[in-house]
Formats: C-alpha cells, structure tokens, sequence
C-alpha cells in the first residue's frame, strides 16, 4: 500500500512547481541518454501536468555524436504535447557538444551564434503571443 510515503511532495518539487506554473514558457535542455531523454528530466516532466497547459517549450539538445540529440527531440516534441506545452518549430541540436564550445562558453562556428539567435528570438515570439492569450481564458 501507500503507508508510510509522504503526504505530499518533497519542499523542493512543491517550489519547481510554482516555478513552473508562474512561467510563460519553456525552454527544455537536454542531452541525448541512451537515444533518449534523461531519467530524471522525464520524471520531473510526469511529476507536474497543469503547470504546463498553453505554454510553449522549446527544445535544446545536444550530443557527443554527429546528431547533435535530434532522436530525443522527436520523443520529447511527443511529451510536450501529451503535456500540453506545443513544442516550437526551430530546434537548436548542438553536435558533437565537446567540441563546439571554448572554455569560456563562446560557440566556435559563428553558425552556431546565428542559430541561437533565431531559436530565442521564436521563442520569445510565441512565449509573448500565447501570454496574451491566455489572458483571455484557456479552452479548460
């Protein structure tokens, strides 16, 4: 049975989910793990569930190999959206992570820069647009 286990969540998990259920959107940064996503990541996903309703996620992924965590972004697109937080179009997969940084943070392929660019500046776009929305009400 459930005897012994906690009324509730640990103080920690209770303050994630005020954070989460104050924010206008989501950014998901996450490593590839065995060509999906981290444990621990899809636990705190399935933890919390109307913290996510209407808020968009974007997702940014990174791997040790030349995919750059692209299969556990199609797993994650299909989460987010069981969550209820719609994945935005624009990925942001970093290949071959261990290379593609200099100590201080700085991307070695100005490519990488441009790219960072457009994933916040969509970001933003939605996070905004679907704010507004919700100030007029959810569909539930």
């Amino acid at each position: 049975g459930l005897e012994g286990l906690p009324p509730k969540a640990p103080e920690e998990i209770e303050t994630l989910g005020k954070i989460l259920e104050a924010s206008d959107s989501f950014v998901i940064v996450t490593g590839e793990y065995n060509h999906g996503i981290p444990p621990a990541l899809k636990n705190i996903l399935d933890h919390f569930q109307s913290e996510y309703f209407f808020k968009p996620s974007s997702i940014a992924c990174y791997s040790s190999g030349p995919f750059g965590g692209v299969r556990i972004a199609v797993h994650l697109r299909a989460i987010l959206a069981e969550l209820g937080s719609p994945s935005l179009p624009t990925l942001l997969p970093i290949s071959a992570v261990q290379d593609a940084f200099e100590e201080d943070g700085t991307a070695i392929e100005t490519a990488y820069e441009e790219r960072i660019v457009q994933f916040i500046e969509e970001h933003e776009w939605y996070a905004t647009a679907l704010k507004e929305k919700r100030k007029e009400g959810t569909p539930y």
